[in-house]
């Protein structure tokens, strides 16, 4: 393989292809769910992510969609349950005023719920479809969300997995971002990964030996990222000023296939069998996505 050839054939695809609102063009478009990769984001500035305008939306939403905690976490902790593990003892209000100082973290599910988030959410979502349409993973965006986090310097996201791709972008402060394959099976067993994804397991649970496996990105102001489907990853936000992020989620008809595998194979272990792990034959995964389809048809036409 020639790496600096298919950089080089990258680069001229990515010129030829549709102009981007919100990414910049060194995107990789190839790369979407198959590998992280850091590139810019268009949306420094935007006034949706201003410190008025968040001090403003985030108090506004339903209390289901706003999470907050201690900062200080460790990777091991349970990133689900630290909103009630880790509390701060605070309200929103006054972790947001005191976010720079009070070791918090704030998180934000669904902030295109607020108004002021609908137009930039609309061209994130153009944005990500195009990208789908470019790597024919489908064409539709299925579960688009926007996600906010805040955080104080040196707070720290336990290590955790999504049931969803992941472009994250950062606004203020710095990060540092360890991400992991997203299909090995020294990061965590497929059993666990399977069984998470079906929502029918135990969330995974961070095993230090397997650090050497993830990769690193640091990155500021205006860059961001892209976490392949599953991908593990956690968190350290750098220590000299709160951090602001913006994450958009979704699947892709492909991800979408992977999960319907997954779920089968989980329901096959309750039954004492051992099926292949998804993830390391496309062929089979896409038999394993059309059985479980087709009974959940057959399922539905026999209530």
């Amino acid at each position: 393989m020639n790496t600096a050839t298919d950089t080089a054939n990258a680069s001229r695809r990515a010129s030829r292809a549709a102009p981007l609102a919100s990414f910049a063009a060194d995107i990789r478009r190839d790369l979407l769910d198959r590998e992280p990769f850091t590139f810019r984001h268009r949306l420094l500035g935007h006034p949706a992510l201003s410190l008025q305008n968040l001090g403003r939306a985030i108090p506004a939403l339903p209390a289901s969609q706003v999470y907050y905690s201690s900062g200080r976490l460790e990777r091991g902790d349970d990133f689900d349950r630290a909103h009630v593990d880790h509390a701060n003892g605070l309200s929103i209000e006054e972790t947001i005023e005191t976010i720079r100082t009070s070791d918090s973290y704030i998180m934000v599910r669904a902030a295109e719920t607020d108004a002021s988030f609908q137009p930039l959410f609309r061209e994130l979502v153009s944005d990500v479809q195009e990208l789908m349409r470019e790597r024919r993973v489908g064409r539709v965006a299925h579960g688009a969300t926007l996600y906010l986090f805040i955080a104080s310097p040196g707070s720290i996201t336990p290590f955790h997995i999504d049931r969803y791709s992941t472009i994250l972008m950062q606004f203020q402060g710095s990060k540092e971002v360890t991400v992991f394959p997203a299909w090995d099976d020294r990061v965590m067993p497929s059993t666990v990964r399977e069984g998470f994804v079906a929502h029918a397991g135990p969330r995974p649970i961070w095993d230090a030996q397997a650090e050497p496996l993830g990769t690193t990105f640091r990155f500021a102001p205006g860059d961001a990222l892209h976490i392949p489907f599953v991908a593990g990853h956690h968190v350290r936000n750098g220590p000299g000023e709160v951090s602001i992020s913006m994450s958009i989620i979704f699947n892709t008809d492909e991800t979408r296939r992977m999960t319907q595998a997954m779920v089968l194979n989980e329901r096959l272990r309750r039954l004492n069998l051992a099926p292949a792990p998804v993830g390391r034959n496309a062929w089979r995964d896409g038999a394993k996505a059309a059985l479980w389809a087709a009974g959940a048809r057959l399922a539905r036409g026999l209530r």
